[in-house]
């Protein structure tokens, strides 16, 4: 589905990924381990047509390299985002209402709504409430529920436990299992490697802009270099 080959990027003259390749199959979750600026972030911005890159990005047999992010989005790669991003000051209906916008989604739009409020109730619930006033756990779901109004095919993930409470972030974990279990293709960046590794069909393990390792989430789980470095074992 997705296949990146040869991806360079950097900020300035400071390079962030050094031919990176990377292959996402339909139907799978896909982990991306990595220490703190590795280029997990960059890797992802990148796919998504946030970052500009060299190399080549196909994504159902097509050519998205050098896309602009809207028209990536709209070729049905979704993302959440670090830090969630919600508009605060729009309601939480608004919110997945934005999400709808693009010309891929309109016509499923409110059956997507049903579908994120059969996934999140208490969105549902708070359908009128500024999302600014919602708890960090409910905005998380509000940027999945938001990026699930896109119609996705696809949707990479980056860091969605960062920052939550630990019932929260096994909530989150959750959803995300239960999304690639009703056929999502997922690519995952998650700061818990363990809990990351335990979903993954695949892994990468990218260190300094590099893929150093991959395989399984059960071969990574296993192998003493990923033991030592990222589960302190």
């Amino acid at each position: 589905m997705l296949t990146a080959r040869d991806l360079h990027s950097g900020y300035g003259r400071i390079p962030a990924l050094k031919g990176v390749d990377l292959e996402v199959r339909a139907g799978e979750l896909v982990s991306l381990v990595g220490a703190n600026g590795a280029g997990k972030t960059t890797l992802l911005r990148s796919l998504s047509g946030v970052q500009r890159c060299t190399g080549s990005i196909r994504f159902e047999d097509q050519e998205i390299a050098g896309l602009d992010s809207h028209r990536v989005c709209n070729r049905g790669i979704g993302q959440v985002a670090e830090g969630r991003q919600v508009f605060p000051s729009l309601t939480v209906l608004e919110n997945l209402q934005v999400g709808a916008m693009l010309p891929r989604a309109r016509a499923g739009a409110e059956r997507a709504l049903e579908h994120v409020f059969a996934l999140f109730p208490r969105l549902k619930e708070r359908a009128g409430q500024d999302a600014g006033t919602l708890s960090g756990g409910e905005q998380q779901m509000l940027a999945i529920g938001r990026c699930l109004m896109g119609a996705p095919r696809l949707i990479m993930f980056d860091e969605p436990s960062l920052g939550l409470a630990p019932s929260v972030v096994a909530e989150v974990l959750d959803t995300i299992r239960r999304l690639h279990a009703e056929g999502m293709t997922i690519l995952l960046v998650e700061q818990n490697v363990a809990a990351s590794l335990h979903l993954a069909h695949k892994a990468y393990v990218l260190e300094n802009g590099r893929i150093v390792l991959q395989g399984s989430g059960a071969e990574l789980l296993d192998d003493p270099r990923v033991r030592e470095a990222y589960l302190g074992l």
